[in-house]
């Protein structure tokens, strides 16, 4: 082509054609034979000058002649062959050959250090060639193999990639699907609207909730859509499952800690109603064994009621609620140990003031009765992060031994702790829109909550998904 371009004198950037020019092997030879014209005219003029019989200059014209000709055509052919031999690796790259490898390449030549850095070149070319390849594979193993549904559609919305999930989810093979359009897959609604959201569908291959993820890249200089399908069914009923398993674990182990001692005390005082003669301290006997029952017995109604107060968190109040005069109230409301209220900046928040002031005495209790094991002290501060409050909660108590379990319902290592304090402060902490994070202090023994709310009252979509995540 740069041949053809150079003979009628198109430029190949476009516009007017630029005037002809000569071919470069032409032009080299020219160069050639103008370089030796002038030695060559100066000895055919000796030659015919001198004294010299006729064959004689005829026979050294043609000798010194066809000795120029020669030579130009000489030079032409070694100027050319190297830069043909460069054209054709260069070509060869270009078409992704890279097994080629050129003569002669050097350090002590100039044109041996140009082969040299082509040779050069195609090594690294073949490197990044076969690095791409990997990866790719690589890539389309992942994309293949994930349980996620992964379509790509052109700027026509028609499918031109689709993994295994995404044949199972449509119902059709790979080749039966490349080519028809979202709408042909029922999937035209994913490529408008949102570009994230959470579908309620039902497909060839499944239905339930759906999480749908759509982004847009470039293939050939033309937009193309990628749309991911995520089921959310599944594991959401694992996790209820589990849900149900520890829930199960947990009332079943409180209920035999209460049923097995009432169970066990009946039928000791049924034996001993049977005896006869009873014994002179029987009615002691009746009345201990009594009271143990009805120990358990309420121990077995708190542990329902308390459960019951967890799966019930009404949604909040919301009020306009002074950072400052909470945490005022909260820390007088403590008179076990003296507790120091650091003042913070002045902070209005939308909350519910009765859920945060629980949630706030809940903290704060487990902080002093840490402390109260070897005398330490508790602070409490608060502080503007943004658009948040934080409130933060330290002890100088021994700390905590497994941070694992501290959100676990009616966990507790306390003798008389019920296990649902820090379980209903994280759920009213989540119910306003913020976090609640326990762990154990860098600086000094001790341990240091960390309370994490939004000063504006958080959308309606946030309140019901903490309800949601109440346990059952």
């Amino acid at each position: 082509m740069a041949e053809d371009q150079a003979t009628t004198g198109v430029s190949p950037f476009g516009g007017s054609p630029r005037p002809h020019r000569m071919r470069f092997e032409m032009r080299m030879l020219s160069l050639a034979l103008f370089a030796g014209l002038p030695a060559v005219i100066v000895t055919v003029l000796l030659l015919w000058i001198g004294d010299y019989s006729s064959p004689t200059r005829w026979t050294l014209t043609f000798f010194v002649v066809a000795l120029w000709l020669g030579a130009a055509f000489t030079l032409r052919s070694r100027l050319v062959y190297p830069l043909q031999t460069l054209s054709n690796l260069l070509g060869a790259l270009r078409e992704e050959d890279y097994s080629l490898r050129a003569r002669d390449a050097r350090t002590d030549d100039a044109l041996g250090e140009v082969m040299l850095e082509v040779n050069a070149l195609s090594d690294a070319l073949r490197g990044q060639r076969l690095g791409t390849m990997e990866a790719t594979a690589l890539l389309r193993k992942v994309v293949e193999e994930i349980d996620v549904a992964v379509f790509s559609f052109d700027n026509e919305h028609r499918l031109r990639l689709m993994n295994r999930a995404g044949e199972r989810l449509v119902g059709l093979p790979n080749e039966r699907a490349l080519g028809l359009t979202a709408a042909e897959l029922g999937l035209g609604d994913c490529l408008a609207g949102e570009s994230a959201k959470t579908l309620t569908r039902s497909f060839p291959g499944g239905s339930g909730r759906w999480d749908m993820r759509r982004s847009t890249f470039r293939e050939g200089g033309m937009p193309h859509d990628l749309l991911v399908l995520t089921d959310l069914s599944r594991p959401l009923r694992e996790e209820e499952r589990q849900a149900w398993q520890r829930l199960i674990r947990v009332i079943g182990h409180e209920l035999n800690n209460s049923l097995a001692p009432i169970k066990s005390m009946a039928g000791t005082l049924e034996m001993m109603l049977r005896r006869q003669p009873r014994p002179t301290d029987w009615e002691d006997d009746m009345r201990h064994g009594l009271e143990v029952i009805e120990s358990r017995a309420a121990a077995l109604s708190r542990f329902l009621d308390a459960y019951a107060r967890l799966a019930r968190l009404p949604k909040p109040k919301w009020q306009n609620v002074e950072a400052a005069e909470l945490l005022r109230r909260v820390v007088e409301l403590e008179t076990r140990t003296a507790v120091t209220l650091t003042p913070g900046p002045v902070l209005t928040l939308r909350a519910d003031p009765d859920q945060l002031e629980q949630l706030l005495i809940n903290l704060l209790r487990n902080a002093v009765d840490a402390t109260l094991q070897n005398g330490g002290r508790v602070s409490v501060s608060w502080a503007r992060l943004h658009d948040q409050l934080e409130v933060c909660i330290q002890d100088e108590g021994p700390g905590l031994s497994n941070t694992s379990n501290l959100f676990v319902p009616f966990f507790t290592t306390k003798p008389t702790g019920s296990g649902i304090g820090l379980v209903l402060s994280r759920q009213i902490a989540e119910a306003h829109g913020g976090t609640l994070t326990l762990e154990n202090r860098k600086d000094r023994a001790g341990c240091e909550a960390r309370l994490r709310l939004p000063l504006q009252q958080p959308s309606i979509a946030l309140e019901e998904n903490a309800h949601d995540t109440i346990a059952p």
